[in-house]
């Protein structure tokens, strides 16, 4: 026998070798601790779920009770100090028998990262939300009514609704659908709006979003990177399609498309959307040194942002004569889409204001120099922002087209995307382009509410979602949820600034006019006059939509 020695307890054992001894006793006498008594004070538990027990804790070296002696050769110390700290009586947590319910819906929260809070939306409710010209990663509509009919579409209702994309099929809905899953007309209409276009097409890469892409893309098999032959191959292909689409949008037979680079987007829209009467095109961000290459082919441009920023400051800052010098220092500075200054007379004339005020010998005037580094200092200061953004309008998107063509940099040199031309995104089909549809997926699970659990029925859509998919999808759920609905919007943030009102709006621009106009571009009419208003949300877009009785409400 070991000899007595103060301080040592003979049936004390490792925490790890304990652990392995307690796992295999519960599997052994499972069936008997879901029959032992409770003990005091603790909650009730279900019969499922054994009583836990102290893993260090033993027959040997187990608690001693009050009043008991402690062993020979031995004291209180001999047992290990967690365990004269252990109480009596544990208060253990009670686990429930709706443990599948609740983990039904953390699954659903860890899948579709549902936010926290909701944000708080307008308290005025409108029959149409305003158009949303960025990109949406993701949505995700929630309803009391399931998606069902979202489910498992038929191969003749997915035929049919490619071919309602391709002649561009106007489909009409009634305002409520009694059994939406039994509802062809409603199913193919949900695959028809699913549809969009892409170029290029390679099935192993993500294409979009482009900004920020090198970590998604890095790994992956990228024959053209080191091959300049290949490279030149992929160029002469996307340059036909991106000929073709703006041959469509010219003849007003393609609404809208977007060019998605590596460093920035631009947006193609036709004459009669976003209020403008003629041809547009937005790019954001930019940088001063794509802005100096485009004034050297001559197009012709300007930065809403930064002149709307620069009216505002002059506003502010009238009322003194300090106030009014430097606001006519600022006059010499050219606009973005004008000329490099140089020393002339019309920079001596442009002066002529001070002979009038007398104050002409006590205000130093710049020289060409110090104006032209003032410039490009406030030019720099705007790159990659959203203020960067500029607008193209009329014949100078022509000489846009064979300016990004030729670009250079439109194309990286280097990285993951070396090689790799442009992303080009469009609503209808074009040369070179391929079908593609966004992938859609309806999840069920519950929600705690008050004492009780409620169905949530949520539908997920995923990939590069255009506007007017957007609003498509929203027609389509008026119908089939019974005007009560709820979206989370997932925006591509650089593409948020697009929705900037950039004052071209026509005042002779009205729904009939931009119906008559653009009867063929493959739209659907109420898409249409929601596309063709002026832009109202500025340089945010819609975060959360929601549908009551038939009426939006949004927060952006």
């Amino acid at each position: 026998a070991a000899p007595a020695v103060p301080g040592y307890s003979p049936g004390f054992k490792k925490p790890p070798a304990m652990l392995r001894l307690k796992r295999k006793r519960l599997r052994r006498s499972e069936p008997d601790t879901a029959a032992a008594p409770q003990p005091c004070g603790a909650a009730p538990r279900a019969h499922s779920a054994p009583a836990r027990r102290n893993p260090f804790s033993s027959l040997d070296n187990a608690p001693l009770a009050a009043g008991t002696p402690p062993p020979a050769g031995g004291s209180l110390s001999a047992a290990p100090f967690w365990q004269l700290l252990e109480p009596a009586c544990e208060e253990k947590p009670a686990k429930t028998a709706e443990l599948s319910e609740r983990t039904d819906l953390l699954a659903l929260t860890e899948d579709l990262h549902l936010p926290v809070a909701i944000p708080e939306v307008p308290s005025s409710p409108r029959h149409e939300f305003p158009a949303d010209w960025s990109i949406k990663t993701r949505l995700l509509f929630m309803s009391s009514q399931p998606f069902t009919w979202a489910e498992h579409l038929k191969a003749q209702e997915e035929a049919q609704g490619f071919a309602q994309h391709c002649r561009a099929t106007e489909t009409n809905l009634p305002q409520s659908v009694q059994e939406p899953k039994l509802s062809t007309e409603l199913r193919c209409a949900f695959q028809q709006s699913l549809v969009y276009w892409l170029h290029p097409s390679l099935p192993w890469l993500q294409l979009f979003p482009r900004i920020g892409a090198d970590k998604r893309i890095v790994g992956k098999a990228c024959p053209w990177s080191q091959d300049e032959a290949l490279q030149q191959v992929l160029m002469s292909d996307w340059t036909v399609s991106f000929t073709s689409l703006y041959n469509l949008l010219r003849a007003k037979l393609c609404p809208y498309f977007y060019v998605c680079t590596y460093q920035f987007t631009v947006l193609f829209r036709a004459a009669g959307l976003a209020g403008s009467d003629i041809i547009s095109a937005v790019i954001s961000p930019t940088t001063r040194g794509l802005r100096e290459a485009m004034r050297s082919e001559g197009i012709e441009f300007s930065l809403p942002l930064v002149e709307e920023s620069r009216t505002r400051k002059q506003k502010n800052s009238e009322g003194s004569l300090e106030t009014e010098v430097a606001d006519g220092l600022n006059v010499c500075n050219s606009t973005e889409g004008g000329e490099e200054p140089a020393p002339s007379d019309d920079d001596e004339e442009s002066f002529s204001w001070l002979e009038e005020m007398g104050v002409q010998d006590k205000v130093k005037k710049p020289d060409a120099i110090s104006i032209k580094l003032r410039k490009e200092k406030h030019e720099v200061q705007v790159d990659h922002k959203p203020e960067s953004l500029v607008l193209v309008k009329g014949t100078n998107t022509f000489t846009l087209l064979n300016f990004l063509i030729n670009c250079k940099s439109l194309v990286a040199v280097a990285g993951p995307q070396a090689g790799l031309p442009p992303t080009l995104l469009s609503p209808v089909a074009f040369r070179g382009g391929t079908m593609q549809t966004l992938k859609a997926r309806s999840i069920n699970a519950k929600a705690r509410v008050q004492l009780a659990y409620e169905d949530i029925f949520s539908l997920e859509i995923v990939g590069p979602i255009l506007p007017h998919s957007l609003h498509v999808l929203t027609m389509l759920l008026q119908s089939a949820q019974r005007g009560a609905f709820s979206a989370v919007l997932y925006t591509h943030e650089p593409t948020a600034v697009l929705n900037t009102n950039l004052g071209t709006a026509s005042p002779a621009l009205n729904k009939e006019t931009v119906r008559k106009d653009l009867p063929t571009c493959g739209l659907h009419p109420k898409t249409l006059d929601q596309l063709s208003q002026c832009p109202t949300l500025g340089k945010s877009s819609i975060r959360f939509l929601e549908m009551k009785d038939y009426a939006y409400t949004w927060k952006s």
